[in-house]
């Protein structure tokens, strides 16, 4: 089984992984930008989330063992991936194991070590979600503020509905498997794996996901790391300030 992607211009292979819960199409106005500076951009569902198959087996083992038979089954080489939250996860993981199939690394805002779960109350409101009686996003909306206060968080989360047949609304995401493996989405990179290639961190400035505590465990594994603080953004940094960001990954991958 073969990830789903959504594949923007021509140039260098440019690999884009979304985090837990999101979707490539969350991508795609960078994904464009990123394909205007020359580059064949891969907007790329990981397993249980958008329009991806749906496996009950689930870890970044798995996930970047998915990416690498996607790469495989597009004769991609020579890549630069990047990859936020979960996907920096899994990008860190592919980086690593599979060396000389990456050019350049970029992650943002997930460091390599362990993270504590703490998506419970989102997966609580998510499965609240009856869809036998909502018929409308603004309904799932409704049931979802009980559980989601953030107005923000929310509508990227209902970015998953879609309409499984007229008049029946669902969810792209597996949820039941993602609520049994959330705990995998925490899990460290395995401290004996190294990526020696150019990399680059990018961070919220309002975000906890990497601290100053964070920088040497980051330069241990991936010695040849840079990092980038994006302004006024949390831990969705590109969609909080996607001009800055658009702007740090630009010089990285085209111009050091």
């Amino acid at each position: 089984m073969i990830l789903h992607s959504n594949i923007i211009g021509e140039g260098q292979p440019f690999v884009i992984l979304h985090g837990f819960l999101g979707m490539s199409d969350n991508w795609k106005t960078l994904g464009r930008q990123f394909s205007e500076q020359g580059f064949q951009v891969h907007l790329v569902d990981q397993r249980n989330h958008g329009r991806s198959f749906w496996a009950d087996n689930f870890s970044y083992e798995i996930l970047a063992e998915d990416l690498k038979n996607y790469c495989d089954a597009h004769s991609l080489r020579d890549i630069i991936i990047l990859g936020h939250s979960m996907g920096g996860k899994t990008a860190m993981l592919f980086s690593a194991l599979y060396p000389e199939l990456v050019s350049r690394l970029l992650v943002a805002d997930i460091s390599p070590r362990f993270y504590p779960v703490h998506h419970d109350t989102i997966l609580e409101g998510l499965s609240a979600l009856n869809f036998d009686e909502i018929k409308s996003r603004g309904q799932a909306d409704k049931v979802l503020g009980d559980y989601v206060p953030d107005f923000g968080t929310r509508q990227f989360l209902l970015k998953n509905l879609y309409w499984v047949e007229k008049g029946k609304l669902g969810l792209r995401i597996n949820l039941e498997v993602l609520k049994n493996e959330v705990s995998e989405i925490g899990e460290p990179l395995p401290s004996y794996l190294r990526f020696e290639k150019e990399t680059l961190f990018l961070k919220g400035d309002r975000s906890e996901y990497i601290g100053t505590e964070d920088e040497n465990l980051i330069l241990n594994q991936f010695p040849k790391a840079d990092m980038v603080t994006i302004a006024n953004s949390g831990h969705w940094l590109h969609a909080e300030n996607p001009k800055d960001f658009f702007e740090a990954v630009i010089k990285f991958v085209l111009y050091i």
